[in-house]
């Protein structure tokens, strides 16, 4: 099974069979078939590629309903520290936060659904990231958490006097000052 679930309902942590041999390596990083057996019946609708250096922290961002996004987040080159927090209130594991080191070499994806906070901190000295969203990008529904958020206690695993982190990304509230319109489904 190329799916593996998480401790938080619905976050899940997809791995591809990767054919490898003496000329280097072959793998379907999606296959909508696949996918769709394993009952993530999605159409993904844009992809996000990033670069960045070492140390720097994107996130927490979110989109709010209707313009909410699950994400297929992958490593094209270097690695990543990936982190989603369940927003979705009813949730069990609401605030509660998942990490999972993805990288160019373990080829891991992780899928973040609709109500999480997401963001990674760059491990390597670059990494390439790509993410493919069910939903376009739209500005009026953006929202964020402060990636230092002490009711959250990530581990980013890059010393605060290394972290890179843009002005907008500062100035994003904690989890108890934000206010969102995602709903746990079960």
């Amino acid at each position: 099974m190329p799916f593996m679930t998480t401790q938080i309902p619905g976050l899940l942590v997809f791995e591809p069979k990767v054919f490898a041999d003496s000329r280097g390596y072959f793998f379907e990083s999606y296959n909508a078939n696949i996918f769709k057996q394993e009952g993530v019946d999605m159409l993904f609708v844009q992809d996000n590629q990033s670069s960045s250096s070492y140390g720097v922290i994107r996130g927490l961002h979110y989109q709010l309903n209707p313009h909410a996004q699950t994400k297929l987040v992958r490593v094209l080159a270097g690695s990543i520290l990936d982190v989603a927090v369940d927003m979705r209130n009813g949730s069990p594991t609401y605030g509660h936060h998942y990490t999972i080191e993805l990288s160019a070499e373990n080829k891991k994806q992780l899928l973040v659904p609709k109500g999480f906070a997401h963001g990674f901190s760059v491990l390597s000295e670059k990494a390439e990231v790509l993410y493919k969203c069910d939903g376009f990008y739209d500005k009026s529904s953006e929202g964020g958490i402060r990636f230092d958020d002490a009711s959250l206690n990530i581990d980013w695993k890059i010393p605060a006097s290394k972290a890179i982190i843009s002005d907008k990304d500062k100035i994003l509230p904690t989890l108890a000052a934000t206010q969102t319109n995602f709903i746990f489904e079960g």
